[in-house]
């Protein structure tokens, strides 16, 4: 009560923000004559005044104000668009290193320009990051027209692209790129061995776009980089052809936590049929020879009973393709990994792709948190704003609107069945429509959007593609005449590649759209059309003159008119068909009503029979309906039914909080261990020599041999020579007379140390001289860094099955955290000692002689995936590397548990010289030409 009075009568903390940023702002807008006043090429040259400010001890907050003048000056002359005082505060908070919530079509595109320009004049690089490619293209022009009036240079990095293109692109002033995109490159320039080839050059400042989607819905799910594995594509089959023979006493499904087992009969049941099938041949299921045979079962149930087809996934081209759990996109080329996607593939009778098995991984919360200073922006983050300040000590600042809200949120309705709620969306929509007001339609899946178009196509609507010129047409017909088109369109991951022309129409009086999943879009729902959109389609090809200029003028006053006629209809109507897991998913789509004070409308219809209601307990609700005597196609409507509906999403939240925070926990001690590795690797690839580091390695290693085999202080009789001889060969590729040493009177284990590093040493001298000191400094650089990173790919693995399975240990009332960190410590100690004794042991070995490469690179593919329930979401990245040493090529990488794109570059393969074909994939097509897979032709096994 004291809180809320106390709020009243100062206001908010971010009330009280907001009022900070005021002088400021007006400081800006009173040097806007000035800059009016300047001609482009005096405008332009501010950017270099600005820079040697800096370079003479400023800072970017001094130069704050006339920076932000000076954008808002070039944004009206090349864009003909200028920032309004709330985007100026946007880009305050922006460059604070804070997350600005703005509403959708308050234009955070054009507010990042303010905070990318100051920072980008410290010379340091600027990072943009987006939600897919597409956007970072469209970003990167859009703005970029502002930058390069300016003189700054902007570069993009998208799927695609090779090391020099991205290494020119992260080089910009200002670089626009996809999370993914980032991610990988940063994992990828930590497995080159020189520096020249590494792509990025620091971490200064980054914005993030859509920053919900990217640091919260992402966060559990690691950027991975994976290799191939062996063909297993029949034993997949095999277990496939069995599951249906379980009954459901055999396991259970939990849908909350996204997990399927077996039961204790179903372990049984599942036995008997695996010996039937002659899968199982000796022991039981659970002894250690059998545990691949387990896990194949598991993710085999898994994919059966958890995973739905047109709702996870759909089946294109024999293949199965992952929909997005957030966007509803198809992810084409994007797998899940550890054996899932196989068991899909399976389970859906397509060709089964062989596994990947795992290279290098870091997850986004890592990842971003590289950054001296990270921000973000989107359109819903305050419900988040907790893990936002303690995962990332990014500050949520709610940016209020240029103009007023006006959209009308209407309490939902609840029915009792889910074809009640269908049939009430049903009128809705005929309702709306017969005044012509715009709507979109929101669903949570694909098999939901197409069940509401087959309910409007029973009902006699038709259904178009906004794409084709002829059915734009009879949608603008019906706008002009103001009768009921009876036209709708579905947006969702079957249709993805056209939501662009779909979305820019959705705003045409009687325009019926439904969308899978509207977060991320990207495209602005305007009232009447997109202008810019329809001048693209209808204008372009017109030559620049009267004719141009008159069809340009005609579209520009038709969707006047258009607009004109849906704000009298209502604006835009926001339709929902379900309640999502989480608010922000939600408040997205109602965001897309409303935008700049336009008037509109939305609400919710849901059924005791939804996911959420369902999942979280419907059944005592159904009962009590029962009782008041709800009639069928009656709807409750209350308040008490939005709060109820609240807290259970605040619930789903703040578990998903807690299991992102678990996540984190875990992946910071490898972390930690990851950034001494990969700060270790660069140091030792800007070194010119590593002569001093073998050395040391070396020096270590006689330690070591003699602390193992000659005890300090006892006898000879107790020393371990033979031991001590074996290991000096096999460690130190040496025969020294050990045993002659040992027999001499009065020798002491020191003086065993100090003889045997002088024969390591002038041995290695020795080899040194015979190869070339200049060469040998080069293959001692290719063997440390090999070594690193083969020791390292084991050494995540083990660490990933320690975490699988450290869980046990709070039974022994232990805790699991502080087990698993020291039994990480003590792993990666080990990993130093196995570091030295392999890296001495190759060098102590080595003989330098040029050969030509005799092997084609295996192909390496990215991945992005999700440790906690399999749902994955975005994995990219052309993930193939040469890596050249001694005249051949080698790869290195780590591996991740889930989805993987799979992306193969091709090296150049001669038909007629299998040599050259490298590692081929069972399931490839032959390279040899003949037309057939590789198993059934050259792959053959007699």
């Amino acid at each position: 009560m004291l809180g809320s009075l106390a709020k009243r009568i100062f206001g908010s903390a971010n009330d009280r923000r907001l009022k900070s940023y005021a002088p400021k702002v007006a400081a800006i807008t009173a040097l806007e004559p000035e800059m009016a006043a300047l001609s482009d090429a005096e405008l332009a040259a501010r950017t270099e005044t600005f820079r040697t400010r800096l370079q003479a001890g400023e800072t970017v907050e001094d130069i704050l104000v006339p920076a932000f003048a000076t954008v808002r000056e070039a944004a009206k002359r090349v864009l003909g668009q200028r920032h309004f005082d709330v985007q100026m505060i946007g880009g305050m908070v922006l460059n604070e290193g804070g997350i600005a919530e703005m509403r959708t079509g308050e234009g955070k595109t054009l507010v990042a320009t303010l905070a990318v320009y100051l920072n980008a004049l410290t010379g340091n690089g600027v990072h943009v990051v987006t939600v897919n490619d597409y956007l970072a293209r469209r970003d990167a022009e859009w703005m970029g027209r502002v930058y390069r009036f300016l003189g700054m240079t902007t570069g993009v990095i998208v799927h695609g692209l090779d090391d020099d293109q991205r290494r020119q692109a992260y080089a910009a002033d200002i670089t626009y790129g996809t999370n993914n995109e980032y991610g990988f490159d940063y994992l990828r320039d930590n497995m080159k061995y020189d520096l020249a080839s590494m792509v990025q050059r620091g971490h200064a400042f980054a914005i993030v776009d859509e920053v919900d989607s990217i640091l919260v819905d992402e966060a559990r799910t690691p950027l991975i980089i994976s290799g191939p594995s062996d063909d297993k594509s029949e034993l997949y089959n095999s277990i496939n052809a069995i599951l249906p023979g379980l009954v459901a006493e055999d396991y259970e499904v939990d849908e909350k936590q996204r997990t399927a087992n077996l039961t204790e009969a179903g372990n049984e049941h599942i036995e008997e049929l695996l010996r039937d099938a002659g899968i199982l041949t000796e022991g039981s299921l659970y002894e250690s020879s059998n545990a691949t045979l387990v896990h194949h079962v598991q993710q085999g149930l898994k994919a059966h009973k958890l995973f739905n087809r047109d709702k996870d996934y759909i089946v294109r081209n024999d293949e199965v393709v992952i929909i997005d759990e957030f966007s509803g996109r198809m992810m084409p080329g994007r797998r899940y990994s550890e054996g899932l996607h196989q068991a899909l593939e399976a389970k859906e009778h397509v060709t089964v792709q062989p596994e990947n098995v795992t290279l290098a991984s870091i997850t986004f919360q890592n990842y971003f948190r590289l950054y001296k200073k990270l921000a973000g922006m989107t359109g819903t983050a305050a419900t988040e704003a907790d893990e936002f300040a303690e995962i990332y000590k990014l500050e949520v600042v709610e940016i209020p609107t240029n103009r007023d809200v006006k959209r009308l949120d209407e309490d939902d309705e609840v029915y009792r069945t889910a074809r009640e709620k269908l049939l009430a969306i049903g009128r809705e929509i005929e309702d709306a429509n017969a005044k012509m007001q715009p709507l979109l339609v929101g669903t949570t899946s694909i098999e939901k959007s197409e069940q509401l178009g087959d309910l409007l196509a029973s009902q006699g609507y038709t259904r178009i593609d906004f794409t084709k010129p002829q059915a734009l047409d009879k949608l603008y017909k019906a706008a002009r005449t103001g009768k009921p088109s009876k036209l709708f369109a579905i947006l969702n991951a079957r249709f993805h590649e056209q939501e662009a022309y779909i979305v820019a129409e959705a705003g045409v009086p009687g325009a019926i759209t439904i969308a899978t999943n509207m977060a991320g879009r990207g495209t602005d729902i305007q009232l009447g059309g997109n202008l810019e959109m329809r001048l693209s389609q209808e204008a372009s090809g017109l030559e620049p003159g009267p004719e141009r200029e008159a069809r340009e003028a005609a579209i520009r006053a038709e969707i006047a008119d258009f607009k004109a006629k849906a704000l009298a209809a209502g604006g835009l109507y926001i339709i929902g068909t379900e309640r999502h897991e989480s608010r922000r998913i939600d408040n997205q789509l109602r965001g897309r009503s409303g935008r700049q004070g336009d008037p509109g409308r939305s609400k919710f219809f849901l059924s005791l029979q939804d996911d959420l209601m369902r999942i979280f307990g419907s059944e005592r609700m159904d009962m009590v309906l029962k009782r008041l005597g709800l009639q069928e196609n009656e709807a409750i409507i209350h308040p008490w039914i939005n709060k109820a509906l609240l807290k259970a999403q605040q619930k789903v939240e703040a578990r998903n909080f807690d299991m992102r925070k678990n996540v984190l926990k875990y992946d910071n001690v490898m972390n930690d261990q990851r950034k001494v590795v990969f700060e270790q690797r660069r140091d030792m690839m800007a070194q010119d020599s590593l002569e001093e580091i073998i050395g040391e390695m070396r020096s270590g290693v006689v330690d070591d041999l003699i602390a193992r085999h000659v005890p300090h202080d006892a006898y000879p009789e107790a020393w371990d020579i033979a031991g001590l001889k074996a290991a000096i060969q096999e460690t130190l590729n040496l025969d020294p007379p050990v045993e002659d040493w040992a027999k001499e009177e009065g020798i002491a284990d020191e003086e065993m140390r100090e003889r045997l590093q002088k024969a390591a040493d002038d041995a290695y001298t020795a080899r040194v001289e015979r190869n070339s000191p200049d060469l040998m400094r080069y293959v001692e650089k290719q063997i440390v860094l090999q070594v690193l990173d083969h020791l390292w790919r084991e050494h995540i693995v083990v660490l990933d099955h320690l975490r699988q399975v450290i869980g046990w240990r709070g039974v022994a009332q232990r805790d699991p955290l502080n087990e698993y960190k020291s039994e990480a410590f003590d792993l990666f100690n080990a990993l130093i000692v196995r570091l030295r004794e392999m890296t001495v042991a190759q060098a102590m070995r080595v003989e330098v002689a040029y050969e030509p490469p005799s092997q084609q690179l295996p192909p390496m593919f990215a991945s992005h995936a999700d440790p906690l329930t399999g749902d994955d979401d975005a994995a990219v990245a052309d993930a193939t590397m040469r890596l050249a040493g001694r005249g051949y090529a080698s790869t290195a990488g780590f591996d991740g548990s889930l989805m993987v794109e799979q992306h193969n570059e091709t090296l150049a393969r001669d038909p007629d010289n299998p040599a050259s074909w490298g590692r081929v994939g069972r399931n490839e097509l032959c390279p040899c030409g003949s037309g057939k897979k590789y198993k059934h032709c050259h792959g053959v096994i007699a």
